[in-house]
């Protein structure tokens, strides 16, 4: 593909609560065995993108722990590959990255010593499979400045969270709302553009000239007049890991037998850092219904509807329902716990009580096993 690719991983949210604490948004475990910026690389791969930068800074130990080996996404090649982009101090510059669009400048150099036409930029922390050789046959088909992929959500959704867009009937934008007060439109932008490399950074040198810092705000919506901006629609499946709500309701969408379908046995495939565990093992009394078991755990107990991730175990007359349960995570005997989200390296002690009433519950329990 001629393109690269640049994957913006290193903002915060604290929507996510405590689940953001020790990691990175695009670090967060998914469906059991994955990461969110998986699915951004794996798309990535699939188009035969060979070249991508990831722009890490919050958090960013346990993410770049999980990128420190390229060759799971098929990057381990001697031209192009994998490259890992932080914050760093020089002597002409001494910030962290102010925002997406000083993401990008401070790393400008990684843009201008490409020799690729085009460039896709994508967030970290989004679920979903996308042919970025489609948009871009759509983007060079329209002749287009920049194309932004877009997506219509159901009625009832909270569009007000995301970037709002309305389009003629030739896919142009002509209007574009950042988290809008009162969205007058359901279809929002999924974070995904496409431009041309030499524009690209035109535009960010500008921006930094002029102490602008958000790609989207200061050169997307700042642009629309004057650049030629369309959207690509999408219609399958689409999630912004963005709050504890949509990071629980995402991994609960694994459990619907088309959504596993449509990313584990549909091609292309969705890769992953693989660690050496041993299957799952299910000893006498265990009963499972509806749920996903990763690999290293051990399970004596009921689990109904939840993700049990990696190494995790689940005592002697446990029952756990509607719950996510993070990566070696101990849950003693006799506990139950009910739509919640158990934090990872957690010791729940025997016959506890987790219940999540209001909403999902976070379960944070501090215990010596990882104490030096």
């Amino acid at each position: 593909m001629r393109a690269i690719g640049i994957i913006l991983a290193g903002g915060n949210n604290h929507r996510m609560k405590e689940l953001s604490q020790k990691r990175a948004i695009c670090a967060m475990p998914i469906a059991g065995s994955y990461r969110s910026i998986d699915f951004t690389l794996s798309n990535m791969s699939n188009s035969h993108i060979q070249k991508v930068a990831v722009f890490t800074q919050y958090n960013a130990k346990s993410l770049n722990e999980h990128l420190n080996s390229s060759k799971w996404w098929d990057f381990g090649r001697k031209q192009g590959g994998l490259y890992v982009f932080t914050p760093a101090v020089t002597a002409e510059n001494s910030n962290w990255y102010r925002g997406t669009a000083d993401a990008i400048y401070q790393n400008l150099s990684f843009l201008k010593n490409s020799h690729e036409p085009y460039v896709v930029i994508a967030s970290g922390d989004c679920i979903y499979k996308l042919d970025f050789n489609r948009v871009l046959e759509y983007h060079i088909e329209k002749k287009a400045d920049v194309t932004v992929v877009c997506r219509d959500m159901p009625r009832g959704t909270n569009v007000e969270r995301f970037g709002t867009i309305r389009m003629n009937e030739e896919s142009r934008i002509e209007e574009f709302e950042e988290k809008p007060l009162q969205a007058k439109t359901n279809t929002i932008s999924c974070g995904i553009y496409v431009l041309r490399r030499r524009q690209l950074i035109e535009m960010i040198e500008k921006a930094a000239e002029e102490d602008r810092y958000d790609f989207v705000t200061d050169i997307l919506i700042r642009y629309k007049e004057l650049k030629r901006i369309y959207g690509y629609k999408i219609s399958e499946y689409w999630s912004n890991i963005a709050s504890v709500e949509d990071y629980y309701k995402t991994n609960m969408d694994f459990l619907k037998p088309d959504v596993r379908n449509y990313f584990f046995k549909q091609y292309p495939d969705i890769y992953s850092k693989v660690d050496d565990l041993p299957p799952a093992k299910y000893n006498v009394g265990a009963n499972i219904n509806n749920s996903l078991i990763s690999s290293g755990c051990i399970i004596n107990g009921t689990v109904e509807n939840s993700v049990i991730f990696k190494k995790s175990y689940i005592g002697n007359n446990c029952v756990i329902k509607n719950s996510i349960i993070l990566n070696d995570v101990y849950i003693g005997d006799n506990t139950y716990i009910e739509n919640c989200i158990v934090e990872s390296r957690d010791t729940i002690r025997a016959n506890s009580r987790f219940v999540g009433e209001d909403g999902i519950r976070i379960v944070i329990e501090r215990n010596a096993r990882y104490v030096i």
